[in-house]
């Protein structure tokens, strides 16, 4: 599933292609060919991400929210938009390029209390201005769920994933078993501090880089890591593999439905 860094990209990639011009909707799917028939000739005001959540805002106070999903994609290309191929759900186009989206999990008009019943559900965005951390602090230091868990809860921490997850523990040196109630205030202010600074390079950068400049493969002299999510990586999808610092195995494990990654040497259990 994306993380909330490509949904920020794609905000600023509909920004720079439609925003204040006239925008052709259509549906070629046909899923959507209602939704897509009212935003069809309205004008893009605004277009923001919340954490995995992309709104787009036009002038007649619909917002078309999309959820990418597990198996959502965009193409966004220049003008002329080709014939569209497979099952697009949407088609946004303008004389400055078109955006096609495949397989969301959600491609719906909302109203705005029905935006800000969305929000309300969220908590605050590492990339957004207006976050507030300790909205997050007060919900994890409730919560006997180990901090792995409530780190991928969209409800307390919105936009991150399984990759930052890992990585953000791993360079915390946190056991992710550790409950949320016993991780202390400068823990969580070092999480929310590096979420920061890595989901900004990854919408500057478009991947997703953890690993600090001493441990790159150019400092290293080890091989660049290949992996479909493009990045250099401490523990994520590195299981049964050395540890870059200490040289202990990676582990992994399923936490919640999802597979967890950390180093048990860099990240001591807790007790």
């Amino acid at each position: 599933m994306p993380e909330g860094h490509t949904t920020h990209r794609l905000a600023a990639a509909h920004e720079r292609m439609f925003h204040g011009r006239v925008v052709r909707a259509s549906s070629p799917q046909g899923r959507f060919a209602d939704g897509a028939g009212r935003l069809d000739g309205r004008v893009l005001d605004e277009a923001e991400a919340y954490g995995k959540h992309l709104l787009l805002r036009f002038d007649d106070d619909q917002v078309l929210h999309v959820h990418l999903g597990i198996y959502g994609k965009y193409e966004l290309g220049q003008p002329p938009a080709p014939a569209p191929t497979g099952a697009v759900r949407l088609r946004l186009a303008a004389d400055t390029g078109y955006a096609d989206l495949r397989g969301p999990n959600a491609c719906e008009l909302l109203g705005p209390g029905e935006v800000k019943a969305l929000l309300d559900r969220l908590g605050p965005d590492p990339l957004r201005a207006d976050a507030d951390p300790e909205l997050a602090w007060r919900r994890l230091s409730r919560s006997r769920a180990p901090v792995a868990q409530l780190l991928l809860d969209q409800a307390v921490v919105a936009g991150p994933g399984n990759i930052y997850r890992a990585e953000v523990l791993f360079r915390a040196g946190i056991d992710p078993m550790l409950p949320g109630r016993d991780l202390t205030r400068a823990q969580w202010s070092q999480i929310w501090a590096d979420l920061v600074l890595l989901m900004a390079d990854g919408v500057r950068t478009g991947r997703i880089d953890t690993v600090r400049p001493e441990h790159t493969p150019e400092a290293m002299g080890r091989p660049p890591r290949v992996d479909e999510h493009g990045g250099e990586v401490y523990v994520y999808r590195r299981a049964g593999q050395p540890c870059l610092i200490c040289q202990t195995e990676v582990r992994t494990a399923t936490l919640a439905g999802r597979n967890l990654f950390w180093c048990p040497t860099c990240q001591p259990a807790t007790r």
